[in-house]
């Protein structure tokens, strides 16, 4: 009987790496995706969004973004390379099939996965990269419900005209929320506030050229202490914005990565706040009809919230019942890794390095590619 091929579910940047380093090592993967094409979340981000990350160190392995693309790579540029990546790559796409669960009937038998359609496909291996920002979350706010102005995720955002002449309050000043503030307020919102409930650390994307990233990637193995104290200097080359109400935070950088808090990195915050567009306020508490409530006591009545307060990982329907996830959702062992209860069954794209995801990733793909190999 041929062996099954190894199915991957998400046609996102990792599972796309993943398919083309199986390809290279002969072994035949077919990429699952529910939406029509590769890159489906990439294509729904805010229209200003650039990569974060360096041009290189954004690539995947076998292939490199195009130099055209510049150093910061446009939202819609990395989209077109993500296609032209599974075409060179000759990627086995089953674009529309969404898997609802992945089980193994038994130790030796065949992973199953359970899609659209009464579809049983049998796989070999199974790698989950259905990626790191797969659900919206929104709060569920006392009052949420009552909220009488227009409330919506920050996955929701595309553009500011919309929004021109009306008061806005975003919620979450992470690279996310800092970045669609300052589109608002360069794009004619008549107000701006940002929520704030832990104040962010605030970094330049490149300084004299040397990008941010490249000193987060020598400083990764680093221990936590030494990193704080070295990023003490680089954050004061910013302007202090305490009297804007955007204090520097008292905890060091790296202890708060360690916590998951990824700084942000400013591509217009800053002027922003100093020429208050953007206004910085306490976090959102409740809502009560039109009015929200922040910590502070203060009272507002923006018309508009975008709640730029991230995502979850959406795992568990779908891996839950394998015992592979901590008490967050996120998978217990990631990349080339395993869990024992669950051999063979994979993970990539579920952490939020200060190094990069996309770097981690691309790192990721071969060495799962290595591990399948060996298995099968």
């Amino acid at each position: 009987m041929p062996i099954p091929p190894v199915h991957i579910i998400g046609a996102g940047p990792g599972g796309l790496a993943t398919a083309a380093a199986l390809a290279d090592r002969g072994i035949r993967a077919v990429v699952l995706d529910k939406s029509g094409d590769v890159g489906a979340s990439w294509r729904g981000h805010y229209d200003r969004l650039r990569l974060h990350t360096t041009r290189r160190w954004s690539s995947l392995p076998g292939m490199p973004i195009p130099r055209s693309a510049g150093r910061w790579v446009r939202r819609d540029d990395f989209v077109r390379y993500l296609e032209a990546y599974a075409r060179y790559h000759r990627v086995d796409l089953a674009a529309g099939v969404e898997v609802s669960r992945v089980d193994r009937p038994g130790p030796d038998d065949d992973w199953v996965l359970h899609a659209n359609g009464g579809r049983q496909l049998h796989a070999s291996a199974v790698v989950v990269a259905t990626g790191y920002n797969h659900t919206p979350h929104v709060p569920d706010w006392p009052g949420r419900d009552t909220f009488t102005g227009e409330l919506l995720h920050a996955g929701a955002y595309r553009e500011p005209s919309r929004y021109a002449g009306r008061d806005v309050l975003v919620v979450g000043a992470g690279n996310t929320g800092s970045e669609i503030a300052a589109d608002l307020a360069a794009g004619g919102a008549a107000r701006v506030r940002l929520a704030v409930r832990t104040t962010p650390h605030i970094l330049r994307r490149a300084t004299l050229g040397w990008p941010s990233q490249a000193s987060a990637i020598l400083c990764r193995r680093l221990p936590v202490r030494l990193v704080d104290r070295l990023a003490r200097p680089v954050e004061r080359m910013l302007p202090d914005l305490t009297e804007y109400g955007l204090p520097r935070p008292e905890t060091g950088l790296y202890s708060r990565v360690r916590e998951g808090a990824i700084p942000v990195l400013d591509v217009g915050l800053i002027r922003a706040v100093r020429q208050r567009k953007v206004e910085p306020v306490g976090a959102v508490v409740s809502f009560d009809g039109g009015k929200v409530t922040l910590a502070d006591g203060e009272t507002i009545s923006p018309e508009v919230v975008i709640a730029a307060t991230g995502y979850r990982r959406g795992l568990e329907p779908l891996v839950g019942h394998l015992g592979v996830l901590d008490g967050r959702g996120r998978p217990l062992v990631h990349g080339r890794d395993t869990h024992p209860a669950a051999p063979g069954l994979y993970f990539t794209g579920y952490a939020n390095p200060i190094s990069g995801a996309l770097r981690e990733l691309a790192r990721d793909a071969p060495r799962i590619a290595t591990a399948i190999t060996r298995r099968l």
